[in-house]
């Protein structure tokens, strides 16, 4: 009997980005249930209705100051998860399709190596796809993004660099989950709080594998670089990571923020939004 697979997705909008994702998940050669957690969403619950997918929407408000929580959303979709049953837990970002075979890879993993997180290659695609049309073969698309480790189908990759996890698509056995804790709930918006996840994760001991042929493909929306949007978020998060691991995380973008005048640094290392 197949283990059932929880996907958990975490969502604010992009309404036509889930229903894409779920379009994926139907095809997926292994039924999952969907676990979706909206923050302050109230219109979830109609997007994903209608579908023969087994759908467990859970509620999630904002925190007071107004930051996405997404951090206590994540741990309350993977208590979630528990609850319908999910014998592995595959996180997945808003913006990911997954190919037909992802979960069925997963698991794979998940049974050759039950103590470990997986991750799989992201590809990013271009504007327009899919588009209206949909693919037939989601491996004519498949270029994973340069800076993670993509194996080949079928094999596992050991990653001993904590720093390279994404949570745009990982899965987890509830018990390996609740070894490294969940996510850290300090967090809030954008930034850290996946990599503490990993740090945390390393430091236990649990090791982190990359599984060939557990493909998605994140759907294209506009970015800025630097993030300017989420500067609050990111120097608020990377001030938590520093206090609770004693290095600075997104060195990238606070360098960037830091060389356009957004921030400040102190001579005791501190950051600090110029206002």
């Amino acid at each position: 009997m197949t283990p059932t697979v929880a996907v958990i997705t975490v969502v604010s909008g992009r309404h036509d980005h889930l229903r894409a994702q779920r379009r994926g998940l139907a095809d997926s050669t292994v039924e999952p249930v969907h676990v979706v957690v909206a923050m302050d969403d109230p219109a979830i619950a109609e997007v994903v209705a209608g579908s023969d997918i087994v759908t467990v929407v859970v509620d999630c408000p904002r925190d007071p100051d107004g930051r996405l929580p997404l951090a206590r959303a994540r741990n309350l979709g993977a208590d979630a998860a528990r609850t319908a049953g999910g014998e592995l837990m595959v996180f997945l970002d808003v913006d990911c399709i997954p190919a037909p075979d992802t979960l069925r890879r997963y698991l794979t993993a998940a049974v050759a190596r039950p103590d470990e997180i997986h991750c799989g290659p992201v590809t990013y695609l271009p504007p327009g796809v899919p588009g209206d049309g949909w693919p037939d073969d989601w491996s004519v698309h498949t270029a994973p993004h340069p800076a993670r480790p993509a194996p080949p189908a079928g094999h596992l990759w050991s990653v001993d660099d904590p720093d390279l996890f994404w949570s745009l698509s990982f899965a987890v056995r509830p018990a390996v989950f609740d070894r490294v804790g969940g996510f850290c709930t300090e967090y809030a918006g954008y930034g850290c709080e996946d990599t503490d996840f990993a740090a945390t994760a390393a430091r236990l001991g649990v090791g982190m594998s990359w599984v060939g042929g557990a493909d998605a493909y994140h759907q294209h929306h506009p970015v800025s670089r630097p993030p300017r949007e989420h500067l609050g978020d990111i120097v608020s998060n990377s001030a938590v990571f520093h206090r609770r691991w004693g290095r600075w995380p997104m060195e990238g973008w606070l360098t960037a923020f830091e060389s356009e005048g957004l921030v400040r640094r102190s001579d005791d290392g501190r950051i600090a939004v110029v206002s």
